[in-house]
């Protein structure tokens, strides 16, 4: 955690600051196991996503629109008409397993039987 904080503030950290401490402490809360080659490796990865992203926040795009696409889009679904659908009867012929005219399928958790 960087200095001065504490649990549950967010900070704005020194791009590049990340430390090795930090990625065990995410990773601990990921409940990942990291060996201290996975942390030396994590941390410089994690290092240059957030020199990234310190970039990026760094760009004045006052003067653009938020937008959710970065090019206009129309709606490229067909309209939704009804129309006949396929014979159940084909269908669950088909299927693995049927029992009472429906698909059936194991329980949740419940090993296939």
């Amino acid at each position: 955690m960087s200095e001065g904080t504490e649990p549950g503030h967010h900070a704005r950290r020194t791009p590049g600051k990340l430390s090795p401490e930090e990625v065990v402490h995410v990773a601990a809360l990921a409940r990942l196991a990291l060996t201290d080659a996975e942390v030396e490796l994590f941390t410089a990865q994690l290092r240059t996503v957030l020199d990234h992203a310190a970039d990026v926040a760094a760009l004045d795009l006052s003067h653009l629109a938020p937008t959710a696409h970065p090019l206009p889009v129309a709606n490229a679904l067909r309209p939704d008409e009804p129309r006949p659908s396929l014979d159940r009867e084909e269908v669950l012929a088909a299927a693995p397993s049927v029992e009472d005219n429906r698909f059936r399928v194991p329980r949740i958790g419940a090993p296939a039987p």
